[in-house]
């Protein structure tokens, strides 16, 4: 852990209680009230409802790092951003910064709508206390990363959501801040300008800069962030290094009980019927893949014994091959090869619609591929499932990326006729990949780019 010089945001304890009122006039009753009986020694009544959005909620974060601030809606993270900005007072407890502090915490927060682009550019920076000298100097940076052209001379009122916040985010991270603060602000940016903004904030993160990001995108938090702490309901849940931490963020968002394996499997009933179909290549390496009745998925030799497994145990997946044409589990597949994933399932429950899926990312957590039988009209759909059956799907990718080591991950889900999606097993980073050296090209993934000399 950093030493507490070191630590450029330090929160303590930190809670923060609000007051609800039923109605307007109890509000006043409560002033009234707690005036006479504090008169004459009596103890205060109380004419609201208390609601605490954070509760004793402590962290720290150091020079240069980047740390992401997740959690549900409602779980305290702009409150905790607002009283580190010093906007708001907490309850108890307290949080300190060293530094110049600029935050984006809301959308055109700080710009007075009447106000053109380049007034509120001076006005903006001053309350962070750049002079009208230092702005001068900044501002070509400024407009040419905000990039809004002439709007710059119209009043903000007339700017679209997408020009507030570009105008917004170059004046905070033009200045060059001890701490910068972002609460969702980018979300409304097109993708070119979210890439200019991550490129920003890692030339500031080299500088020192130290900077706390809230996002509802878990893969921003796994591929910027040093760093993630997960809020709910106004406590501290985790800390700690991204992937774990987003793992247990997505447990909360959609998980609705995590599942041991053997309970789940005690659920079917009767024998397990097995596919009518099997692929040959599959049969003469395993005869009995399809029929076996225990599972061996965590005993083949490409499972990742550190994958993430959540989902409510109405269907499980309890075995899986990889081939690269014959050669089963292969050791490393050429860049550009063909993979085949064979993945069986067996309903534990009546499922009806089910949605089958695999992901395909890099051991960073950066999503190179994903698609399921829902939103892809080249994979077949998914037979309805009684409780008992079992089947056997196959998805045939070919591997056009990088060298490198990555990782799949499996689900299976169901939409309900409320259109929400129920996760019943989903194996995060299940099954590891080995993809070979090749000099053809740099970057994620081949795009197998043609030139022609005309």
């Amino acid at each position: 852990m950093s030493s507490e010089f070191e630590n450029v945001i330090q929160v303590e304890g930190v809670s923060k209680r609000y007051e609800i009122y039923a109605k307007p006039h109890d509000r006043l009753k409560q002033m009234v009230m707690t005036g006479v009986r504090g008169l004459v020694g009596m103890d205060h009544a109380k004419y609201f409802k208390e609601f605490w959005a954070l509760q004793n909620v402590s962290f720290h974060v150091s020079k240069g790092e980047c740390v992401g601030l997740i959690g549900r809606n409602g779980s305290g993270k702009s409150t905790i951003l607002q009283i580190i900005a010093g906007t708001v007072a907490p309850t108890s407890g307290h949080a300190q910064v060293r530094g110049r502090v600029a935050a984006l915490l809301e959308l055109g927060s700080g710009f007075n709508p009447e106000f053109t682009g380049l007034e509120n550019i001076y006005l903006n920076a001053s309350l962070l206390g750049l002079s009208r000298g230092e702005v001068d100097n900044k501002l070509d940076d400024i407009l040419g990363f905000a990039d809004i052209g002439e709007f710059v001379e119209q009043p903000v009122k007339t700017y679209s959501s997408g020009m507030a916040v570009r105008l917004a985010f170059a004046v905070q991270a033009q200045i060059d801040p001890e701490v910068l603060i972002v609460d969702e602000a980018l979300a409304v940016g097109d993708a070119r300008f979210q890439a200019k903004c991550f490129a920003r904030l890692k030339a500031l993160r080299d500088q020192g800069t130290s900077i706390l990001l809230v996002t509802h995108s878990t893969e921003q938090v796994v591929t910027h962030c040093d760093r993630a702490i997960l809020l709910d309901r106004g406590t501290k849940l985790d800390d700690g290094p991204p992937r774990p931490v987003v793992n247990k963020y997505l447990d909360l968002l959609y998980g609705r009980s995590k599942h041991s394996g053997k309970d789940s499997e005690n659920k079917a009933a009767g024998i397990a019927e097995a596919p009518t179909r099997v692929d040959k290549r599959l049969m003469e390496w395993d005869p009995g893949f399809a029929r076996r009745e225990e599972s061996l998925f965590e005993a083949r030799p490409a499972y990742n014994p550190y994958e993430h497994r959540w989902g409510d145990g109405r269907a499980r997946f309890i075995d899986f091959a990889i081939f690269s044409g014959t050669t089963s589990f292969p050791a490393s597949v050429e860049v550009g090869g063909e993979i085949s994933l064979y993945v069986r399932y067996r309903y534990c429950a009546d499922v009806v619609r089910p949605i089958l899926g695999f992901t395909l990312k890099t051991k960073e957590g950066l999503t190179v591929y994903g698609t399921n039988t829902e939103i892809a009209p080249q994979l077949d759909n998914v037979p309805d499932g009684a409780a008992g059956r079992e089947g056997i799907a196959c998805f045939t990718v070919r591997l056009n990326c990088a060298a490198g080591d990555y990782f799949l991950s499996i689900g299976i889900a169901s939409r309900e006729v409320s259109g929400d999606v129920v996760p019943h097993d989903r194996r995060y980073d299940a099954i590891h990949v080995n993809v070979s050296a090749d000099r053809n090209f740099f970057g994620i993934t081949d795009l197998q780019a043609k030139l022609e000399v005309l």
